[in-house]
């Protein structure tokens, strides 16, 4: 397994981050706890996971099921970079939401009690909160830091200004701000190019893709077998509107001898500023599958073709100005 810091800070992370949010509702509770140990022999130290997750089981029943892992000891927990997310709506009622001062501090002790931990290594804003002031934001973070609750925070789903704005405001209070992004990005959601990742490598800021195989359509979705294909509505119009270009990706794949979902893997592992994309199994093959792109080299022949198949951006403004 290969590591790097993430972000500018020391902290190592493995270069695959597992990703929790089908467990205890999609995936059973001993499966998923079978597929965190099989993590942890494969060398993958970066879990995620978010306080709402769990969904038809309930909001905070992933982060349980994590909790219950941890208990087996057998330094799961010491092994294991921890992060978790805060800003989705935990109750009906106003305060139990956003990223007010209050609901960061109540909301990270309600995830460590579920996730029966001390500490969470990296706390994240699920989504940005245009309401909340940062000062207030920081000054809830500072609070936890100095408690030993958390040791790093980075968000999710944040714009380019929206970054440089959360950094100059803990600048200036002397605290070390976001070390992390968390951001929708794979082949065929390339739109974080244009300022996101610009702005994120300027101030030391670890990208963590999410839906890295784009919902499944960079996995092969055309050449599964019709029984075995999504047939979703959703689905078959998604696939409709890129079936050229999946087209001529899973063609290009063929060629290389290499799966759809590990050239997918791979190509976020060879992007500048990329710390480790999110791999969200159900079942442990689908987790065991995602670990043969850790051995994927590509070559600039073969990046290239894929940039011809699913178009980029510069970063901006040389995206769109002279």
């Amino acid at each position: 397994m290969e590591y790097t810091h993430l972000g500018r800070s020391g902290l190592s992370v493995s270069r695959l981050c597992l990703g929790t949010m089908n467990f205890g509702w999609k995936t059973e509770e001993a499966d998923a706890h079978a597929i965190m140990d099989r993590a942890h022999d494969e060398g993958v130290n970066f879990f995620d996971t978010a306080n709402v997750y769990g969904f038809d089981a309930g909001k905070g029943r992933t982060e349980e099921v994590l909790g219950t892992w941890f208990a087996q000891g057998g330094g799961r927990r010491e092994r294991t970079v921890l992060a978790t997310k805060v800003y989705g709506s935990m109750s009906e009622w106003p305060n139990d939401t956003f990223l007010s001062a209050r609901n960061l501090v109540r909301s990270a002790d309600e995830s460590l009690r579920r996730m029966q931990t001390d500490w969470i290594d990296l706390y994240q804003f699920h989504h940005v909160d245009l309401e909340t002031p940062w000062d207030e934001i920081w000054q809830a973070c500072e609070t936890l830091v100095a408690q030993g609750k958390v040791l790093y925070v980075g968000s999710s789903n944040h714009a380019a200004w929206q970054l440089v704005a959360a950094n100059e405001a803990a600048a200036r209070r002397h605290f070390l701000g976001l070390v992390s992004e968390q951001s929708h990005y794979n082949l065929l959601t390339r739109h974080v190019e244009l300022e996101v990742l610009p702005a994120a490598r300027h101030h030391g800021i670890g990208v963590i893709p999410w839906s890295p195989l784009a919902g499944g359509l960079l996995a092969g979705a055309l050449g599964q077998p019709e029984g075995t294909r999504r047939t979703e509505d959703r689905q078959q119009r998604r696939i409709e509107r890129h079936r050229p270009a999946l087209q001529a990706y899973e063609d290009a794949c063929g060629e290389w001898g290499l799966a759809p979902a590990d050239v997918a893997l791979a190509w976020l592992l060879h992007r500048d500023g990329v710390t480790a994309p999110i791999v969200g199994p159900r079942t442990m093959e689908q987790f065991t599958g995602s670990l043969a792109a850790l051995d994927v080299r590509l070559e600039q022949a073969q990046l290239d073709r894929l940039d011809e198949v699913f178009p980029g951006f510069r970063p901006a403004p040389v995206e769109y100005a002279w």
